[in-house]
């Protein structure tokens, strides 16, 4: 009869871990969470533009618009895209021979606000030629980040944004 001592009994041989450590996959969870919250506000659309004032109501939109926008220099984005006076029509053309939902081809329109008026209705003008008719004006409400005389709003920051409020062409009072 032989004795043993406790080191010579568990030397050769582990118990085997009943539990699953999960702290090393929350860790990671949490850091992808951070990262996504961070990046999540700069993947709004780039080109800085300064929004007029509305107070019209968000629009629920089902189908993913076509974003036009026009910086202070006249220069016209679509989908971030710069594209020039020349290539206006084909582009509007192409996008207009892309499969649509049942009420058409939605088109969010971007002007900044120091924008000369003949700028963007040469815009509008390529766009219903086009046959895109369903024109939302993209405006920030009355005192939200990026509306005119808010000097505090940081010109970094996309004017996608804050409190940005569509208006529909029917309800564009005229003028």
């Amino acid at each position: 009869m032989a004795i043993q001592l406790p080191s010579q009994a568990t030397r050769g041989r582990r118990a085997p871990m009943a539990e699953i450590n999960v702290t090393p996959f929350v860790d990671v969870m949490l850091v992808l969470l951070i990262i996504f919250m961070v990046t999540a506000p700069l993947l709004a659309s780039g080109v800085p533009v300064q929004l007029p004032e509305s107070r019209a109501g968000a629009l629920d939109q089902e189908q993913e618009p076509t974003q036009i926008a026009i910086d202070n220099n006249g220069q016209i984005y679509v989908d971030d895209v710069p594209v020039t006076d020349v290539e206006l029509a084909a582009t509007f053309a192409a996008i207009a021979s892309q499969p649509a939902g049942a009420d058409g081809h939605a088109v969010f329109l971007r002007a900044d606000t120091s924008l000369d008026y003949g700028r963007v209705m040469l815009v509008m003008g390529e766009l219903n030629r086009a046959g895109l008719n369903r024109i939302s004006l993209v405006t920030t409400s009355p005192g939200e980040a990026g509306a005119p005389g808010d000097e505090e709003a940081d010109a970094e920051t996309p004017a996608g944004e804050g409190g940005e409020a569509l208006l529909t062409p029917s309800e564009v009072e005229p003028i």
